[in-house]
């Protein structure tokens, strides 16, 4: 496992590029990072999986974990990465764990989205009576678990499901003074919207004096611009 994970930075840090942007720039809160463009980070990430492949499920996850303590967000991207290759394998009592590295190891809006939109996404589809759990979230003083629980239905939201969870998380995070908070649930509205358009604007119409700005903009989005004027309306 260690040679592995030795490889891997090696191989990142081989791959430097200096002339992409400071990626400090896209973030408020510090962070770390090699400096690597993610698709080719997920390129490495890839040509690793298919390394450890055959490993067991508990292998694997202690392998994303030691990825993760370093804190970069490369060894992150590739620590989710494998995990969510066997997402087949996941079951329910993986949501502690999942819980755990949120709390331990997701410290800024790339962890925290990478993470989310794909696992933990997959992982409320295969097991939706787990969502309770993650209702939970809401109430959390950790700013990265209530974006968190925005984002992880991001993905069954954009298919149309889950509506109602998608209004219980609005509701819960509505008056959250955290931009990064407001800017996950809008988002959340805004892929909700993509199937269920007249729910979400009677929604925000309803709501609009209670969002924060951010929030109301990311959920409008994708509406037509009739629609985007009149939730706009003072």
């Amino acid at each position: 496992m260690n040679l592995i994970i030795t490889q891997i930075r090696k191989e990142l840090k081989q791959n430097i590029d200096k002339t992409q942007k400071d990626p400090q720039y896209f973030y408020k809160e510090k962070v770390n990072a090699y400096g690597v463009r993610t698709p080719l980070v997920r390129i490495i990430g890839k040509k690793y999986f298919a390394i450890i492949k055959d490993l067991s499920k508990k292998e694997t996850f202690d392998l994303a974990k030691e990825l993760l303590k370093s804190d970069y967000n490369e060894d992150a991207t590739i620590a989710f990465q494998f995990v969510y290759a066997i997402r087949k394998e996941f079951e329910k009592n993986d949501f502690k764990f999942f819980e755990l590295w949120f709390k331990k190891y997701i410290n800024n809006w790339g962890k925290c989205d990478d993470f989310a939109t794909h696992t933990l996404g997959y992982y409320i589809e295969k097991f939706p009576d787990s969502i309770n759990n993650f209702k939970k979230w809401i109430k959390s003083k950790n700013r990265w678990l209530r974006r968190g629980v925005a984002v992880s239905f991001i993905i069954p939201a954009r298919k149309g499901n889950d509506l109602k969870e998608v209004f219980f998380i609005a509701n819960g995070l509505l008056k959250d003074r955290d931009d990064l908070v407001q800017k996950g649930y809008g988002w959340l509205l805004k892929e909700a919207s993509r199937k269920h358009q007249r729910e979400v604007f009677n929604y925000i119409m309803k709501n609009k004096d209670k969002m924060s700005r951010t929030a109301l903009r990311y959920a409008i989005e994708l509406m037509p611009q009739n629609l985007r004027r009149k939730a706009l309306a003072k």
